[in-house]
């Protein structure tokens, strides 16, 4: 069944937008922040809400025809999300070449979300997503069509256009579906171990080693006893030794 296809959500069903950049970067790792409430900092995580910050601090802009909104309050009745748009820059264009009317604001206009991110960004389809979403909100809110955006990469101090495509649309609408899935089920992902994995400021609540898909926790804690007291250790008696016991279990 397609979004187009299923009935508008209400206001309490609204989920955080954040939460769609996630869900593409881990799965796991959405539903631990947003189902079981694990946050930890790291590095780079703290660079990202300086970032932030800087964005969302400044007051919004005027120079011609340009206008620069900050901390834009975005939302979709159809996709289920809800959020803050760092920066939404409106250019003033014509209503034959796509320009709308903004509300408090004389004229007609195109929206131009721009989203900041730290780094350079290597698993860059997540950012992408979330700015896709964030202007899916728009559209809905403004009967508008947007074509295009911006990713703001920090560490390259550079900007990375976004065209929204028929395949970026599609799939940020799957993924809205997926999270609203996610939160439905309220079950926490099995992890995929990763080379990403080194770097989630999650890593210790996370466990992606021992968490994953066919892990047996029953097997990781029979291991942790090898570990601390081997089948061949003389110091035990053969019947008592927690070795022993582990292989009858496992038999």
């Amino acid at each position: 069944m397609t979004l187009s296809a299923l009935s508008m959500y209400t206001e309490d069903q609204l989920l955080p937008l954040s939460a769609v950049s996630q869900y593409v970067h881990c799965p796991r790792r959405c539903a631990l922040i947003h189902l079981e409430q694990v946050w930890s900092d790291n590095v780079f995580t703290a660079e990202g809400c300086v970032l932030h910050d800087k964005a969302h601090s400044g007051a919004s802009e005027s120079r011609g025809d340009l206008k620069i909104l900050r901390s834009l309050r975005l939302r979709s009745l159809r996709l289920g999300i809800t959020g803050v748009a760092d920066v939404v820059e409106l250019h003033r264009i014509a209503p034959s070449e796509g320009g709308v009317c903004i509300p408090g604001i004389g004229g007609t206009w195109l929206p131009f979300p721009v989203e900041y991110k730290r780094g350079a960004a290597k698993d860059i389809r997540c950012y992408e997503v979330q700015l896709c979403a964030q202007a899916l909100c728009i559209e809905e809110m403004l009967s508008a069509r947007i074509p295009e955006g911006a990713l703001f990469l920090g560490e390259k101090q550079h900007r990375t256009p976004v065209a929204f495509d028929a395949v970026l649309r599609a799939e940020t609408e799957a993924v809205c579906q997926a999270v609203q899935n996610l939160f439905a089920a309220g079950v926490t992902p099995p992890a995929d171990h990763n080379k990403r994995c080194s770097s989630c400021s999650l890593m210790e609540a996370c466990l992606p080693q021992s968490a994953g898909y066919g892990k047996s926790a029953r097997k990781w804690l029979f291991r942790q006893i090898e570990e601390i007291c081997p089948r061949d250790d003389p110091t035990v008696v053969g019947g008592d030794n927690p070795a022993a016991v582990r292989d009858r279990n496992l038999s």
